[in-house]
C-alpha cells in the first residue's frame, strides 16, 4: 500500500538481527487501524497483534520502535530496528533495497474520500502521504499532487480545503471517515500494491525464514484471517 524511495547508498547492511536478544519491531504508529498509538502511549492495532502473535509462533522476544513513515526504510536498513511492519506494500522498487517476508494481507483497495460526491478526479487537486504508491498513481493520473508528510495531514487538507480529494488505503479512509463525519467515500476503488509483508535487511534470511514459517502457520490455521476480520483491514486470504 505504501512505497517509499531509498537510494543506493542506504545499502550498507547492519548485522545478522537473530546475533541479537531482541528483534526490534518498525511501525509507523500513525496508521490505523494497522497501526497507532493507544491512550496509554503504546503502539496497538491489527500489526501489534499479528506482530506480537508472530514472535510468539517463531520463538522470539520483540519489541515495538516507532519511526516516521518517509524514514523507515532507511532506518531499517542502518540497524535502528530489525523488521518493518507498518502496512508496507511489497513493491519492486522496495525489493531492490530490502527483503520481504511473504504477505500477511492482500492488497487493500485504496479509496478517494471528500466532502462532496462532485469531485474531478483527472484534473483536481488530491491530497495522499508522500511516498507511499497512492502519491505514485495521482502523480501519474493527470491530477495535481499535494504530499503530506503524515495520513492526518492528508485527511486534514480535505477537511480545509486545501486539497478537493485524500486517496489511501480503504481501511484506514473507514477509519477517517468514522471520526470526521463531513468525510465520504467517493469514485471508485482502486487497485494498487501487491500484498502487504513485513520488511526486512537482505542479510537477514534466517530472520525472514522464521517469520514465513510464523505467517504462513496462521494462514493454515484460520487465525490470521480471524485477525483481518477483527480489524477490518483488507479482505481474507
Amino acid at each position: 500500500m505504501k512505497t517509499a524511495i531509498v537510494t543506493a547508498t542506504l545499502l550498507a547492511l547492519a548485522g545478522p538481527a537473530l546475533a541479537q536478544d531482541v528483534i526490534r519491531m518498525g511501525t509507523e504508529g500513525a496508521y490505523p487501524p494497522w497501526n497507532f498509538i493507544n491512550d496509554a502511549g503504546e503502539v496497538d492495532g491489527f500489526e501489534r497483534a499479528l506482530g506480537d502473535e508472530l514472535c510468539t509462533r517463531a520463538e522470539l522476544t520483540c519489541e515495538w520502535v516507532t519511526n516516521d513513515w518517509d524514514s523507515i526504510i532507511p532506518n531499517l536498513v542502518s540497524g535502528n530496528y530489525d523488521a518493518i511492519i507498518a502496512g508496507m506494500s511489497i513493491t519492486e522498487e522496495r525489493d531492490e533495497v530490502i527483503d520481504f517476508t511473504q504477505p500477511y494481507t492482500p492488497p487493500d483497495p485504496s479509496t478517494y474520500a471528500a466532502l462532496s460526491e462532485d469531485i474531478d478526479f483527472a484534473g483536481g487537486i488530491i491530497a495522499a502521504q508522500t511516498g507511499t504508491i497512492q502519491a505514485g498513481y495521482i502523480a501519474e493520473s493527470g491530477a495535481t499532487l499535494v504530499e503530506f508528510a503524515s495520513p492526518d495531514e492528508a485527511i486534514a487538507a480535505v477537511m480545509n480545503g486545501e486539497a478537493d480529494a485524500v486517496l489511501a488505503d480503504d481501511s484506514f479512509i473507514q477509519t477517517s471517515i468514522q471520526a470526521n463525519p463531513d468525510l465520504m467515500a467517493v469514485g471508485d476503488p482502486v487497485a494498487l500494491g501487491g500484498g502487504v509483508g513485513m520488511g526486512l535487511r537482505e542479510s537477514d534470511t534466517e530472520l525472514k525464514e522464521k517469520f514465513d514459517a510464523a505467517i504462513q502457520s496462521m494462514k493454515d490455521d484460520g487465525s490470521l484471517n480471524e485477525l483481518i476480520a477483527k480489524w477490518e483491514v483488507s479482505s481474507a486470504w
